[in-house]
């Protein structure tokens, strides 16, 4: 054995497993994403470019992947940055917004009509709200408040216009 390869130890566990994190998130900030490591293998060339090529050195990456418990995308992918149990909650979480047709309404576009309603009138108005075929697509949800019904819309002027024909026919 010559003197640099003396020098040139395998690294412990723990060192590889910070090298494969680093290699990982590295990955995550310039591409979004892991798409590139999916086994120990993957990182070998890395790790050779450091380290002399072994059998030990292989083994240890393996065991500092092993021991790492890094969760897999559904593309085979390591996720370097969520547990197991993360990436369970957040499936499940898709699984449920798909299955309720979920949509995003980002506030930015949403304007509020608050309507005056006495307490005792609230449940009725509102639940003919949630019926009518006249406020459909009109309403995108309706908050109950102590002095009345707090309406988000996207179309404040339409539901305005809407609201004061039908205040003003009483």
């Amino acid at each position: 054995m010559n003197q640099k390869n003396q020098l040139r130890k395998n690294p412990s566990r723990e060192t590889c497993e910070s090298i494969i994190r680093r290699i990982l998130m590295t990955e995550l900030t310039q591409n979004g994403k892991n798409r590139h490591f999916r086994k120990a293998a993957d990182f070998m060339s890395y790790f050779e470019s450091l380290y002399p090529a072994s059998d030990a050195l292989t083994k240890q990456v393996q065991r500092a992947v092993q021991s790492l418990h890094m969760p897999k995308d559904a593309d085979g992918f390591f996720i370097v940055d969520k547990t197991a149990a993360q990436v369970e909650q957040e499936q499940c979480l898709g699984k449920l917004f798909a299955d309720a047709n979920v949509s995003l309404h980002p506030m930015e576009q949403v304007e509020t009509v608050f309507l005056s309603v006495p307490s005792h009138m609230q449940e009725l108005l509102l639940h003919t709200f949630e019926q009518s075929d006249l406020f459909a697509g009109q309403i995108l949800t309706i908050v109950r408040t102590c002095n009345g019904l707090l309406i988000y819309t996207e179309d404040k002027k339409q539901l305005l216009s809407l609201l004061n024909r039908l205040i003003n026919q009483q």
